[in-house]
């Protein structure tokens, strides 16, 4: 079963219709229990870090997410799914994440004489800084989509999947072994981001 969690915080139906057009069935959760009976898990995201983290510890998820991960099953973090899996976000104050990987989540500090907005809105290109199991059979340099002011530094390169240019390289996903994170959004990002859903979901 591949569970899309629900915690109050993303619009989960546009991921459930993504999979549902590569030909995969994927079930909203909301108890603990449905996320430790999943053989994969999705976790997207939109707003503020410390709202998001919060709403996963109080409804109980924190845990069991962690040690699905820590288990090695296939996990898809997206957005904010990805932000939260680092030590610690800088959004409006100093703010614990999941820990899962060590490193943070910093605000883009961008030379506005570029005249480069903040959030980073629209579509930008991946560099392939390695062979994630997301990127098969896509081209390096294809494009998705992003709607973030904040990108994650993580402490080890290893990590990095892709990059971006924003007013200088930020990481836009991460691999490693079965955990895959994006700052973009598959579900919004066409054929390309359908590609990766299809890639996600055949793990």
């Amino acid at each position: 079963m591949i569970a899309i969690v629900d915690y109050g915080m993303a619009n989960l139906r546009s991921v459930q219709k993504g999979f549902e057009e590569v030909g995969f069935s994927a079930d909203i959760v909301s108890t603990p229990r449905d996320i430790e009976r999943a053989d994969k898990i999705v976790l997207p995201g939109v707003g503020a870090f410390q709202d998001a983290v919060a709403a996963l510890r109080e409804k109980g998820f924190a845990e069991p997410l962690v040690r699905h991960i820590e288990k090695d099953k296939p996990f898809l973090g997206i957005c904010l799914g990805l932000q939260m899996l680092f030590d610690v976000g800088y959004e409006d104050g100093v703010h614990q994440g999941l820990g899962v990987l060590g490193g943070k989540c910093i605000r883009f500090d961008v030379d506005m004489t570029l005249n480069l907005k903040v959030p980073h809105m629209g579509w930008n290109q991946l560099e392939r800084k390695s062979d994630s199991p997301l990127l098969r059979g896509l081209p390096n340099r294809c494009n998705v989509y992003f709607v973030h002011g904040y990108h994650v530094v993580p402490d080890d390169p290893a990590v990095i999947a892709t990059t971006t240019d924003y007013g200088g390289p930020f990481v836009s996903s991460i691999w490693r072994g079965n955990l895959i994170a994006t700052q973009f959004h598959p579900e919004k990002s066409q054929k390309v981001g359908l590609a990766m859903l299809g890639n996600f979901a055949r793990l």
